[in-house]
């Protein structure tokens, strides 16, 4: 998956599924001048993380270089920039873009409402409206997976601040987790749909095999906090937002 208008040997998706299991989502308290956060709504945690490999390892298609990798991350911050304010500006709203994206390294260099954010991890915090990635675990999974990685994980993140903004509530965490699924599909399949993004052919079948390996451990109820889905669940919620854009979201 690539930006339009520029080049770049791409491999498959295959191998996505180590990723898309290692997403992670926290939010904290509401901070001074950021977006209200929804009242009762359940702190989400970190989901389990999947083994990555080394710096070492890397794809044959030459996804390998910290420059590329930079320029994925700024590709795909803007396209979801220009996604979400054309959103708005379609409902007759105004949209502010997610304040900062900050990378770190170390555990505790970066904190969301005073709790430390995790290694290995991506999250949103809704205290200081930012998201935050390990750069060193984002890295290795880009040169495992390829770049398609980068745009699903902002993509996911960036989709909790809409939330936000929206104002949408949730009784579950399980809720809030399958419905930002749900809107990374459709920021993606909209992306690709009106050119902001090429799809190689072929992808979307190993998206979907990936997919079903992501989930929940099968002993994890859905009502705890901190539930993300059934791995049927978060591959049906992408697929319906892929498909049929914000309008499967339940986004009211």
């Amino acid at each position: 998956m690539t930006v339009r208008g520029r080049r770049r040997s791409r491999g498959s998706l295959a191998g996505l599924v180590a990723a898309l299991v290692a997403v992670g989502c926290a939010a904290g308290g509401v901070g001074q001048g950021g977006p209200q956060q929804p009242p009762n709504e359940p702190r989400p945690q970190p989901t389990r993380t999947a083994a990555l490999p080394d710096a070492s390892t890397t794809r044959a298609d030459g996804t390998t270089s910290v420059a590329e990798f930079k320029e994925d991350i700024q590709g795909a911050v803007r396209i979801a920039e220009r996604y979400w304010a054309a959103q708005f500006r379609a409902s007759g709203r105004p949209f502010t873009p997610i304040r900062r994206i900050i990378p770190y390294q170390r555990e505790g260099e970066v904190a969301c409402a005073g709790q430390p954010v995790p290694r290995n991890n991506a999250v949103y915090c809704s205290a200081a409206d930012y998201i935050a990635y390990d750069v060193n675990w984002s890295v290795a999974a880009f040169r495992q997976v390829g770049d398609a990685f980068v745009f699903y994980l902002l993509g996911h993140e960036y989709a909790h601040g809409i939330q936000v903004r929206m104002g949408t509530r949730y009784s579950f965490t399980i809720q809030q987790e399958l419905q930002a699924d749900c809107m990374a599909g459709a920021y993606l399949g909209d992306s690709v749909r009106n050119g902001q993004l090429e799809l190689q052919e072929g992808d979307l079948d190993e998206f979907r095999d990936g997919l079903l390996a992501v989930g929940d451990d099968p002993d994890q109820p859905w009502f705890a906090e901190g539930s993300h889905g059934t791995a049927e669940q978060r591959t049906d919620s992408f697929f319906r937002g892929y498909e049929n854009s914000l309008r499967a979201c339940d986004l009211g």
